[in-house]
């Protein structure tokens, strides 16, 4: 067995054990036009998530509503990433998530400021168990490409030890203060 393949098999065994709660974001009614009238199917948007980093999107389409949402449910488990948070389960840094013409602005909050997000954005922040963050959309305000470009920006955030490793440095150089900060300047100043 190759070691992908061994991946794969770990990263299933790790969504049996995993909890998710899942959301229906949007069920939307398209009509297809036809010869004897109008052929009526649904499409569903659904999130799932554990609350503590981990989080999903799907996007289904059937006949019945029950099946859509089951398809989007399934596609959702199966697409599932980490957000790495940092300390009072909030993101490192901000960032702009884009898809389409949507964009969707996500900033760290201090503790205690909650999620202050729209509707879509808002069940994802709860289910990928960010807890203090704010956001803001941004261009076209369709609810696929909104939610889409959530995940666009969720998944291109990096955690600072990732960061870290990228500038060739560890976390304790990453974190400490330069030689240019306010705090040295005060200190060459007194001598």
């Amino acid at each position: 067995m190759t070691e992908s393949q061994q991946q794969k098999i770990s990263i299933k065994n790790k969504e049996q054990e995993i909890e998710f709660e899942e959301k229906v974001i949007n069920i939307n009614r398209v009509a297809k036009v036809v010869k004897g009238g109008r052929r009526f199917s649904f499409s569903a948007l659904v999130v799932v998530g554990d609350k503590d980093s981990h989080v999903g999107i799907g996007f289904g389409k059937a006949k019945e509503v029950p099946i859509a949402i089951s398809k989007a449910i399934s596609i959702a488990k199966k697409e599932v990433f980490e957000v790495p948070l940092v300390g009072d389960k909030t993101l490192p840094y901000h960032i702009i998530g884009r898809h389409g013409s949507s964009k969707v602005l996500i900033k760290p909050a201090a503790p205690g400021t909650g999620i202050k997000a729209g509707g879509a954005v808002k069940m994802i922040m709860e289910l990928a168990g960010i807890k203090n963050v704010l956001t803001k959309s941004l261009g076209s305000t369709n609810v696929i490409n909104v939610v889409r470009a959530t995940e666009n920006g969720l998944k291109r955030i990096k955690s600072p030890s990732q960061i870290a490793e990228l500038r060739g440095k560890s976390l304790k150089d990453f974190f400490s203060s330069p030689e240019g900060s306010k705090e040295s300047k005060i200190k060459n100043k007194n001598k």
